[in-house]
């Protein structure tokens, strides 16, 4: 139950019909907003923030925000907003598609942040999946390379898991996921991970992670390299559902 919401709702006497009506979207849209806590679209959050005489932050206060490092909230602006994500993994699973076990054991497995530290980011980033929980999520596609399936992060029962949610996740019909077989030698994704974000307007950004920091990319020249990498990662790899058939497989085999 989002609490907030109800107190709004209660003192300006707005109903979830009504709000509904004022935002544009179906009550019960606005019914898994109270209930479920769903998370609404950015431009239905401001909406309703302003039927209802609130900030937004009051209503759905951006808790992710205060725990990601400052460096990296340029880019969380952008992901939130994106109506398309297109990512590229050959070490670890997407974080918007990690589970909690696994996240903990890939922040924990370099031994470099402190307990505390590693719950803060811990909750920053599974914060996070809202987006591809919202009433409006982005198009999300990833290729991954074999080897993140293979890979014991956390230990067998951590893989079973988080694989068999991988599965569950690509049901969704905005989740899209491939894997790069073994078999394919030398391509562009042994350069390095990376993600490209596309706006409502239109707009294009690439993201880059590295051992201290991200880098966000707009420069015209370096998304066009971007994009040529991200066509010959997808290029080498399965097809969607045969990923998820493949992936099926590897999750049987962390016994």
């Amino acid at each position: 139950m989002n609490d907030a919401l109800r107190v709004a709702l209660s003192d300006t006497g707005h109903t979830t019909e009504s709000l509904a009506e004022k935002v544009g979207v179906d009550p019960k849209t606005v019914g898994r907003w109270l209930t479920e806590d769903r998370i609404p679209h950015p431009r239905h959050r401001l909406a309703a923030a302003e039927a209802l005489h609130r900030d937004v932050s009051d209503i759905w206060p951006d808790t992710s925000r205060r725990r990601d490092p400052i460096w990296f909230r340029p880019w969380q602006e952008i992901e939130r907003e994106a109506v398309s994500l297109r990512s590229y993994q050959s070490v670890v699973l997407p974080g918007l598609l990690q589970t909690e076990a696994y996240a903990r054991a890939v922040l924990t497995g370099g031994g470099l942040f402190p307990r505390g530290d590693v719950e803060r980011h811990l909750a920053a980033r599974l914060a996070r999946q809202g987006i591809l929980r919202q009433d409006e999520p982005p198009q999300f596609t990833t290729v991954i390379d074999e080897a993140v399936l293979r890979r014991p992060v956390g230990g067998p029962a951590t893989m079973r898991e988080q694989l068999r949610a991988l599965v569950a996740a690509c049901a969704e019909p905005h989740v899209r996921v491939h894997v790069v077989p073994a078999s394919v030698g030398a391509y562009a994704g042994l350069n390095g991970p990376f993600v490209i974000a596309n706006s409502h307007d239109h707009r294009v950004a690439g993201y880059l992670d590295n051992q201290l920091q991200g880098q966000v990319v707009s420069d015209p020249a370096d998304i066009a390299a971007m994009m040529a990498a991200w066509e010959n990662v997808r290029g080498e790899a399965l097809t969607h559902w045969q990923s998820v058939d493949f992936i099926s497989e590897v999750a049987e085999t962390w016994t």
